[in-house]
């Protein structure tokens, strides 16, 4: 149990309860949880694995219903990551990012191109201007590793499969002086790797 700012004692939220809350809140589709303030209720034994698996007290979470359910009402405030309910928002642990990219549609070619991405939880994304394609190279073995931004904050890495059956889609473009290999969708061009670097 812990205590709100006016000292009142609050049971801290089980997984079921979050789900239920989550659930009421999201009848008429998306709960809108950037708009919802709650008093926090701390940090819940919850965590997303890179691969995408929810845990809860260290057992992962099975059914795809719940997941997507959770899915819905995660917030990301700075580097921290919270399920967000009108009445309660409680810490969660996410080892990568909160979504798994784990397929792709490519329209279009070249500029005209549009490329939508399916998440592990159902929700389609259009890369373009406002959901942006980034790549981060780690730092020691160079492997690239590919998000797509979903909503506010929050980010799929784009699984292994799909990234390469995307770089076939790529193309070299000018990009700040130097030249890119890429990807363009909805009219942006999305920058992957130096074209020298592939030389």
């Amino acid at each position: 149990m812990v205590k709100s700012e006016n000292e009142q004692l609050i049971v801290k939220p089980s997984a079921e309860n979050l789900a239920a809350a989550a659930k009421a809140a999201g009848k008429k589709g998306p709960p809108p949880v950037h708009l919802w303030d709650p008093p926090f209720l701390g940090d819940i034994d919850m965590e997303i694995r890179r691969d995408g698996t929810w845990f809860y007290l260290g057992t992962p979470i099975n059914r795809h219903a719940l997941v997507k359910l959770f899915s819905s009402i995660i917030r990301r405030d700075g580097d921290d990551y919270f399920l967000v309910t009108p009445a309660e928002k409680v810490g969660i642990r996410v080892a990568d990012a909160p979504f798994v990219a784990v397929d792709a549609a490519a329209n279009g070619v070249g500029r005209d191109q549009v490329l939508t991405f399916v998440t592990n939880v159902g929700d389609e994304v259009t890369a373009g201007p406002d959901r942006p394609i980034r790549v981060v190279r780690d730092a020691k073995t160079e492997e690239p590793s590919p998000y797509v931004l979903v909503r506010a904050n929050l980010e799929a890495l784009i699984d292994r499969k799909t990234f390469y059956r995307l770089i076939e889609l790529g193309a070299h473009e000018d990009h700040e002086g130097e030249s890119w290999f890429g990807l363009w969708s909805a009219g942006t061009f999305f920058p992957v790797i130096p074209s020298a670097e592939l030389a």
